[in-house]
């Protein structure tokens, strides 16, 4: 009997023919073991790890009979003529079946399992953003596939002729998909979404000119999923995504503005504007989501109520709000400091012929601000999260 072991196991097809009996014999272990877990509350703890023993055993004992067949044994009487049964009912399209349910499901648990241990860098940008988005879209494609292939080989197996079924499902297809091209464009549209990343999961996204905005929950070739600022959903097909305006791609901007009334000395506002610039750009707290050093653009407008002065700070994606946050605490107390005046509300009435002027000023014993506030240091850390786009909480 060794030598017989020897010669058998020296040609290459038994090894190929032992490693796929392997295969389905998992394939079907894992198929019970799915079964028995769906069975196993109903049933007492004792009765359930007693199906599980004889489970394990029966698949044990069946892929040693069919090793035995297939390295054609014929000195192990029992397990030689066993796996000969079993070979045989395999070959029915009862067995068929069952081994393609099997492996089907060990292939869905597969994707399953890969598409949970791909997980992208905690850091934003585009390689975690793509990594995220194709994940989850790789993942869905691959399960239909899988559930497709499985249907036909199962139709085969079960004597149906799959080429024939698929010619009138074809004829089918062709007379639906005359009535269903919004979904053919909302496949074409996401394929193309994907392909040169337009945008991706954890983008911040305003659609179709500003009538959705949020940011990017979930994206397939069918839909996009976004989420609002008040926590509710949008559903967008594709298809009808016509413009989209991404608010974290590749980089950012902090537009910080602040206004000083007519009566402020706006040159000592700008030295404010760029000191307070510079002071956030240095902060080892902050200066990591810096890209370029602050520009400082000067009086950009003479407003009804006030001179604007503006810098920009050029920023990692996501990162603007917080340093827009940030700026305006910094900024409302240094002008405090220097006594420059921020624009109050300022309002004409007319009685008759002549305009009754109200204005709201502060007195003199508080424009200086409130005592004892440390701009470097802020009291309670800005938070990362966006700020809401126009309309989107109306």
């Amino acid at each position: 009997m060794w030598e017989q072991l020897q010669t058998q196991f020296a040609k290459p097809q038994v090894w190929i023919g032992l490693g796929l009996t392997l295969i389905v014999a998992y394939a079907l272990y894992r198929f019970g073991r799915t079964l028995l877990r769906r069975i196993e509350p109903h049933l007492s703890r004792p009765l359930s790890l007693g199906l599980r023993v004889v489970w394990t055993l029966t698949v044990v004992v069946g892929w040693l009979s069919v090793a035995t067949h297939v390295a054609y044994l014929p000195n192990v009487p029992v397990l030689f003529d066993l796996g000969q049964d079993i070979m045989g009912g395999f070959r029915n399209s009862a067995g068929q079946t069952v081994v393609i349910v099997a492996l089907a499901l060990i292939a869905w648990n597969f994707v399953g399992l890969v598409s949970r241990r791909v997980v992208p860098d905690q850091e934003f940008n585009r390689r975690s953003v793509r990594v995220q988005t194709l994940k989850g879209a790789v993942e869905s494609t691959l399960k239909v596939a899988i559930a497709i292939v499985s249907v036909i080989a199962g139709l085969q197996a079960l004597g149906i002729n799959a080429n024939s079924l698929l010619a009138g499902v074809s004829v089918l297809g062709l007379a639906v998909g005359f009535g269903a091209q919004s979904l053919v464009r909302d496949v074409f549209t996401g394929f193309f979404i994907l392909l040169e990343d337009q945008y991706g999961v954890g983008d911040v996204i305003t659609v179709n000119g500003g009538v959705l905005s949020g940011g990017v929950e979930k994206l397939n070739l069918r839909v996009t999923t976004l989420r609002a600022m008040d926590g509710t959903v949008h559903i967008i097909p594709n298809g009808q995504i016509n413009t989209v305006s991404v608010s974290s791609k590749d980089w950012s901007r902090v537009v910080a503005t602040v206004d000083v009334t007519y009566n402020a000395n706006v040159d000592e506002a700008l030295k404010v504007l760029e000191r307070v610039s510079e002071e956030i750009y240095k902060d080892e707290e902050w200066n990591g989501f810096f890209l370029e050093a602050p520009e400082q653009q000067g009086v950009t407008q003479l407003a009804p109520d006030g001179v604007t002065l503006r810098a920009l700070f050029k920023v990692q994606p996501k990162s603007q709000y917080a340093i827009g946050r940030e700026f305006n605490r910094r900024i409302k107390i240094a002008m405090d400091e220097r006594g420059i005046e921020i624009p109050s509300p300022q309002r004409g009435v007319t009685f008759g012929d002549r305009p009754l002027e109200i204005r709201l000023v502060r007195s003199p014993e508080t424009r200086g601000g409130p005592e004892g506030q440390d701009r470097t240091h802020s009291p309670v850390k800005p938070a990362l999260t966006r700020e809401p786009e126009e309309g989107e909480l109306t």
